[in-house]
């Protein structure tokens, strides 16, 4: 009898599991994989998590009453960076382990956001319309280094964006409640600053900080009202960042130039939702992480950070 049981829940290592379940049977581990599309919520996780010993998890609602639920449960191993769908104090209070790995897919994401930015700037899929439909208009457009990006968390997404704005010549403003890498700020030329002084000043705004208590709805109606009717929000982090009603309304009324959204409130995107009709708006299915490279590290690092924390209770 395999000495520990371990649930696999973590949408994008789901179908890579030919490959890594042998390698956890060999580490006496039983293997069960959840059925999900997207995360599971609470009381999906409760029908599944009475016996398990450590899970690889995506941005499932691992809340205290899943915890209570699960008195085996030693480890928490989350697929990615954020662990903010983790009641992080009660896995503390109960002696759970929460493993993650910083820095996977800062790479990508900087590469996601530029290119939105440079959709915008150089208005490409607008021109790539025209021309479908047969026209043939000199679209005015503007280079990147005539404007300004603002960043909202200078973290390792942060600084990814970063260091591609200031390739393009662009002058870069951003705002953390941490201190920032002072070397890594002079060596990139960035001035930091409130974020409100950034959002009065960039003509393009990249969401890249953490979802937690400080930093929800960061983007909401007093803080849009200060950004410029010209400028356009990126958020590649998390959805609640942005209050998405107040959003919505200032797309519509033009107080923003656009959006460029990898990430929802609510998530996957209803069917309904007023941003799927809008013009001014760029859209991705949370995917900004999307690297075949990328995910293959992080499967590795996933199932190693669970396994490392079970091989103590051998």
């Amino acid at each position: 009898m395999a000495r520990f049981k371990v649930l696999i829940s973590a949408p994008y290592l789901i179908p890579f599991m030919e490959r890594y379940q042998p390698v956890l049977e060999q580490r006496d581990c039983e293997v069960a994989i959840a059925e999900v599309e997207e995360r599971l919520e609470e009381q999906e996780l409760l029908g599944v998590i009475g016996d398990v010993d450590g899970v690889v998890c995506g941005d499932d609602r691992f809340t205290a009453r899943v915890m209570d639920s699960a008195p085996q449960l030693k480890v928490l191993s989350k697929w990615g960076t954020g662990i903010d769908s983790i009641d992080q104090d009660a896995a503390a209070e109960r002696g759970i382990v929460i493993r993650n790995i910083p820095n996977a897919f800062s790479e990508p994401v900087g590469d996601s956001v530029l290119g939105w930015m440079l959709c915008f700037a150089r208005r490409i899929i607008e021109q790539t319309v025209l021309m479908r439909n047969g026209s043939w208009i000199k679209v005015p457009s503007h280079a990147l280094n005539e404007k300004t990006i603002g960043i909202i968390g200078l973290g390792n997404c942060g600084k990814a964006v970063a260091r591609r704005a200031q390739a393009f010549g662009m002058r870069v403003l951003a705002s953390d409640i941490l201190e920032p890498d002072p070397e890594f700020v002079r060596q990139h030329k960035v001035d930091i600053c409130p974020t409100d002084d950034l959002l009065r000043q960039a003509d393009y705004v990249s969401v890249n900080c953490d979802l937690n208590p400080t930093s929800y709805h960061i983007i909401n109606r007093r803080t849009i009202a200060l950004m410029k009717p010209d400028a356009v929000l990126i958020n590649a982090a998390r959805g609640p960042l942005i209050e998405e009603s107040a959003l919505i309304e200032a797309l519509q009324a033009r107080g923003l130039r656009g959006a460029a959204l990898d990430v929802f409130e609510a998530e996957p995107l209803s069917k309904n939702s007023p941003l799927r009709g809008m013009e001014n708006v760029l859209m991705a299915s949370h995917n900004a992480n999307s690297s075949p490279a990328a995910w293959d590290r992080v499967h590795e690092r996933a199932i190693t950070n669970m396994l490392e924390v079970l091989e103590k209770w051998r």
